[in-house]
């Protein structure tokens, strides 16, 4: 056989379908068959672009597969007990069986076998929609447990009823899926989904669900919907499952109870983060998730009015343990934990200010800006205005936003001018001391007291002075 051409373009980029076909093309030349599976496939027929391509291959051995894939060109090894190898951006693999041997979603026993039917094939996957495959040569697609039929429909219907609870992360699977594309889940998989037992699943694989849905659903509060119907709120997120039935002050919130505004002002944050980098979507999305997760503790009654009283402080508690549920620290190398943390503390604080805004100070902006980035608490304060029903001015959320911007300090207060260098060049010797006179003069560098070096080091010189 001649050699396979390189699956890339001359600059050495991965060339999309046209390498999916050459390298379908070579499979079918050494006697097998290629298929593309999966949400490749599920999201070609709804009109969607994917990235990701699948390509399962039936007919070769394990090894014959390897030593064609070596004449294409690099071959990465994603799983070599799986039968998995990466070409370009392409995952290729055999067909497998997965046996249950242990507890948990990481008790299988895996072998290929690139002999199987194709309706045998297709009855590992979780649910109909992804169980489709399509022949890059042919154009036709196969189909043994009607998938296209439930796309056409709109259903989310699991593939196999006896194996779909050997996989506890299906569930999640079926929250964010329905998030992301508006599937109804039927009733038989709703059963299913209801007595899988959750409690085997690491944070970090429920963080990779919950992430997809935050961030590529358009609306995600139908996927959280759909986690409150298949009792995953009830069994994972207990901060969450308080809001449902949580009164608020029909004056202020007609649409109903918390966790409806919680929706609401959910899918109004998504509308907002795509601009933004990946570590602040998160923060954003996670911070509307929890902002009000202080009300359930703190509504009360007060005078024929439901109030909840200092409820941005109350959420703190709750909202360390629902991130500490989700293992969710830094992304990307920005402290989201931090940030999601200031915006439920401070997400009040653009409304409040703006009333008071003759008596709010450039100081407390700045000081503000040390525990916050102020763009992201004046979209979140915005959506938490718009994502409820009624007409509400919500025009403070602008004035807070070019009052931040006009200091400097939408996102990181400012720097010090006063560093430590400057202090030792002073005679004054590292230690606690030296500290503290860095912190007095950052302090009036905040309230605009200081606003040069020349100033700043004034400033130290008259603290010296006091305290020699």
């Amino acid at each position: 056989m001649d050699p396979i051409a390189p699956l890339t373009d001359a600059a050495g980029r991965a060339d999309g379908l046209d390498a999916v076909r050459a390298l379908a093309s070579a499979v079918r030349d050494a006697g097998g068959r290629a298929l593309i599976v999966g949400g490749w496939v599920r999201d070609r027929l709804l009109g969607r672009a994917s990235k990701d391509v699948d390509l399962e291959v039936y007919g070769l051995t394990a090894a014959a597969l390897r030593a064609l894939l070596d004449r294409v060109g690099p071959v990465q090894t994603v799983g070599e007990s799986f039968t998995v190898y990466k070409v370009g951006d392409i995952d290729v693999a055999l067909p497998r069986r997965e046996s249950k041997v242990a507890p948990g979603h990481r008790g299988f026993e895996v072998r290929g076998d690139p002999f199987m039917p194709f309706d045998e094939a297709f009855r590992r996957r979780d649910f109909t929609v992804n169980a489709i495959g399509w022949d890059p040569l042919t154009g036709e697609h196969i189909d043994p447990v009607g998938g296209r039929a439930d796309l056409e429909r709109g259903v989310l219907r699991a593939v196999d009823a006896a194996r779909f609870g050997d996989d506890s992360l299906r569930v999640l699977r079926a929250v964010q899926l329905a998030g992301r594309f508006g599937f109804r889940i039927d009733e038989a998989t709703t059963s299913l989904c209801r007595a899988v037992p959750l409690d085997d699943l690491p944070a970090e694989r429920v963080w990779g669900e919950i992430e997809k849905l935050l961030l590529k659903a358009s609306r995600p509060s139908v996927g959280l919907q759909a986690g409150l119907a298949l009792d995953v709120i009830d069994r994972l997120f207990p901060e969450i499952a308080a809001l449902v039935g949580c009164e608020q002050e029909p004056d202020w919130h007609p649409e109903g109870d918390v966790w409806v505004h919680t929706l609401m002002v959910v899918d109004e944050c998504r509308r907002r983060i795509d601009d933004l980098p990946r570590g602040s979507q998160v923060a954003l999305m996670l911070g509307a998730v929890c902002h009000d997760f202080g009300k359930p503790a703190t509504t009360a009654f007060v005078d024929g009015r439901i109030r909840s009283y200092n409820h941005e402080d109350a959420g703190v508690p709750p909202t360390l343990a629902f991130l500490d549920r989700l293992n969710v620290h830094a992304i990307d190398g920005a402290d989201v934990r931090r940030q999601i943390v200031g915006l439920v503390a401070h997400h009040l604080k653009p409304g409040m200010w703006h009333k008071a805004r003759g008596g709010v100070g450039d100081g407390a902006f700045r000081r503000l800006a040390q525990k916050v980035d102020l763009e992201l608490l004046a979209r979140l304060a915005t959506a938490d205005c718009v994502g409820r029903t009624g007409e509400f001015d919500c025009t403070a959320m602008e004035w807070f936003l070019a009052r931040a911007r006009s200091l400097g300090v939408e996102h990181r207060p400012p720097g010090p001018l006063l560093l430590g260098r400057h202090l030792l060049a002073l005679g004054v010797a590292p230690g606690p001391g030296m500290g503290d006179i860095l912190r007095e003069v950052y302090e009036r560098q905040l309230d605009g007291e200081v606003v040069s070096l020349e100033q700043a080091l004034a400033a130290a010189g008259r603290i010296l002075k006091q305290r020699a």
